[in-house]
């Protein structure tokens, strides 16, 4: 009797240990719960979404945001069923997504990034020393575009730079390395600050603009050869040391590379005096996805969140400002004397890239 009295005891405390842990997390499950959105993102925001800080500010608001990546002009590619929100790096990707899934505007814009080019510091001194770019200080400058793409109209070669026999890392054809436009935001994005600049300082908007400016724009992608699908891929190769030493890509990425390393020896940031913005821009395709990205625009903590990963918030320069001015010797953190160019329509940018990539 006292055996079988003893399994019961046994079993009742088991029991009651069982119902006090489930009790609890049923608690904790009141306390904690979110709502769960699903969304594709461009991968540069990857580290943002995967962030621990991130993630916590985002379930203190009742969220729990599950990503994936793909190229932002890619995204008009997918079968988007499911998925409460689609992120590209551009308005117009996003514009495009939008009248797809007739999203309600305005679309959400939370932060955004310019198009800059790292150049490693051998190349940046050539390019100074032969008039196309203007260094400031140790780690920053300003690339002239117009002289820059006179140079690649004419094949010009790194060996017919003054100052660049010094330096063998530097030979072959002069060219900045970019993503691939037809499917990669940042590739598509330095086609429009080309022709921009191509076309007399006139956003390119109509047939003939388009006809007159694809020569170029077919030669600065030519050159390249086989380009990669994401800038995430390009920068990683130009901080080993491998490929071209000039590289278009986001500020964002720069800045979180500094904020890492604290610094970095070979690296110049030279923005062009004329560029255009990456407008991350959220394409709501449900109320949940809508909510998420009003969110993101308007949460203190997650603005501060999103410097903290190199964009800069919209409408609050100061943040960006502040929070970088440690890096200040390799950012222009005001962007003077930055011109932003419009950039063209999504028809407009799809016939450019196809046409740049022959």
């Amino acid at each position: 009797m006292r055996r079988i009295a003893g399994i019961v005891l046994a079993v009742l405390l088991i029991g009651g240990v069982v119902a006090a842990v489930v009790a609890g997390r049923h608690e904790d499950g009141k306390g904690t719960a979110t709502k769960t959105v699903r969304g594709v993102i461009g991968s540069e925001k990857s580290d943002f979404f995967a962030d621990p800080d991130v993630v916590k500010a985002l379930a203190a608001k009742g969220y729990t945001v599950k990503t994936e990546a793909s190229g932002s002009w890619a995204m008009e590619d997918l079968n988007l069923k499911g998925y409460d929100f689609a992120f590209p790096s551009s308005q117009a990707p996003a514009d495009a997504l939008a009248a797809k899934y007739h999203a309600r505007q305005p679309l959400p814009r939370p932060f955004y990034s310019p198009l800059v080019v790292v150049a490693h510091r051998s190349a940046a001194d050539v390019l100074a020393a032969n008039g196309l770019a203007v260094l400031d200080g140790k780690g920053k400058g300003t690339l002239k575009m117009s002289a820059y793409l006179a140079a690649a109209q004419h094949d010009r070669t790194w060996q017919q730079l003054k100052g660049a026999k010094a330096h063998g890392e530097l030979t072959g054809t002069l060219y900045i390395t970019s993503t691939d436009p037809e499917t990669s935001n940042s590739g598509a994005l330095y086609l429009a600050a080309a022709s921009y600049v191509a076309n007399g300082g006139q956003v390119v908007a109509s047939d003939a603009d388009i006809a007159r400016t694809a020569p170029l724009l077919h030669k600065l992608v030519s050159v390249q050869g086989a380009q990669q699908p994401s800038s995430d891929s390009v920068f990683r190769d130009f901080i080993s040391g491998a490929g071209n030493p000039l590289v278009c890509l986001y500020e964002s990425q720069v800045v979180s590379l500094l904020a890492e390393q604290h610094g970095a020896d070979d690296l110049v940031v030279l923005y062009p005096d004329t560029t255009v913005n990456s407008d991350h821009t959220i394409v709501p395709l449900d109320d949940a996805g809508r909510a998420l990205g009003d969110l993101l625009s308007t949460d203190p903590t997650l603005r501060e969140l999103a410097v903290k990963h190199g964009f800069r918030p919209q409408g609050d320069s100061a943040v960006f400002v502040k929070a970088t001015a440690g890096d200040a010797e390799y950012l222009n953190q005001t962007l003077t004397g930055v011109r932003q160019a419009p950039v063209p329509t999504s028809a407009v940018l799809h016939e450019m890239a196809r046409r740049a990539r022959g």
